[in-house]
């Protein structure tokens, strides 16, 4: 059982990290603009070296940051719980903090998968018809990769809830 939180606490913390690093840096898409190379991400764009803050308020860079700034903090919440979790088990017959803790995960997943839903499907209509020379970055890419983590950390906090209720059954008989 600890093994699984463990697990789960790892993925968590490397998911929650790359939430905030994706959600800040400025490398969601990269395409050329008059010749020049530019960068975009959620709060700025950069084009010839030279970065400036995204002052339009479009709606879909809203709810992107929107989604994953929830998706950190529910993140963040669920490592909180899956310590405690290692911490004392619950003291409740019908709360486990290992099951509270897979749920937080799974539903910082669900924010993350929107914000990148979101972001991926106007992205590729509103730069696919407008420039030709355009592709997602390495910031974009992370938000990826901690949807996986925050996925398998979900999972593993599941594996571990478990656990839990077939020794907990084993102990009763």
């Amino acid at each position: 059982m600890y093994s699984f939180m463990a697990g789960g606490l790892f993925c968590a913390s490397v998911g929650n990290i790359l939430l905030v690093v994706c959600t800040a840096t400025d490398y969601w898409v990269q395409y050329r603009l008059q010749g020049a190379l530019a960068h975009q991400g959620l709060w700025r764009y950069c084009l010839v070296g030279k970065c400036y803050m995204q002052t339009e308020n479009i709606a879909y860079w809203n709810a992107t940051r929107a989604f994953m700034i929830l998706s950190a903090l529910s993140c963040f919440a669920g490592i909180i719980t899956g310590i405690l979790s290692f911490a004392h088990p619950s003291t409740f017959e019908r709360f486990n903090r290992s099951f509270a803790a897979g749920i937080t995960f799974f539903v910082s997943t669900l924010f993350v998968l929107l914000a990148m839903a979101v972001y991926t499907g106007v992205t590729v209509n509103f730069l696919g018809k407008r420039f030709g020379d355009w592709r997602f970055s390495w910031s974009y890419i992370l938000g990826w990769v901690a949807l996986l983590m925050t996925f398998f950390a979900g999972i593993f906090y599941m594996c571990a809830y478990r656990m839990h209720g077939c020794q907990r059954v084993a102990e009763t008989r």
